[in-house]
């Protein structure tokens, strides 16, 4: 990927959930990216830089709710809602065991979708999400999507 992230595209042609991708990186503006610190070694960081150069809004949201990219960062994504408002993306940067709780938080918000990343499973947590009406993406990076997907 020519932008140097830690991000495989998919191989071939569309793959199922493009759609959803499509709409997604076009229209959704405010990122709730969950497990996003100061580090700029964590893919998390790579992509929320990429992120901001495209013009979202993206709020951290982690344990140490540490300021990354002059965003003031948040220990939930409960906390995060009530000081900025209503995620478009919940984007989850947590290991697959994990991310249950995070989406469980995303339904709880209102968010308008879940976002797990490359190798962020979780099919149980990805149906309770569409049951509450929340776009669903699994197993993608929307910085390694863009160049295919994202709007020009």
């Amino acid at each position: 990927m020519s932008d140097g992230l830690a991000c495989a595209l998919p191989g071939g042609g569309p793959v199922p959930g493009d759609e959803v991708v499509r709409r997604l990186l076009a229209d959704a503006q405010l990122w709730f990216i969950v497990g996003l610190s100061d580090n700029p070694a964590r893919a998390a960081h790579g992509v929320a830089e990429f992120l901001l150069r495209k013009g979202k809004t993206i709020v951290p949201v982690h344990p140490k709710a540490e300021d990354v990219f002059g965003q003031a960062g948040f220990h939930t994504v409960e906390e995060a809602t009530a000081a900025i408002g209503t995620p478009d993306v919940v984007d989850c940067f947590v290991r697959s065991e994990l991310v249950g709780p995070v989406v469980d938080s995303a339904i709880s918000v209102g968010a308008g979708a879940v976002w797990m990343q490359l190798r962020v499973i979780d099919e149980a947590a990805a149906a309770r999400a569409r049951d509450a009406g929340l776009d669903v993406v699994m197993d993608r990076c929307p910085a390694a999507d863009w160049g295919r997907l994202g709007p020009r």
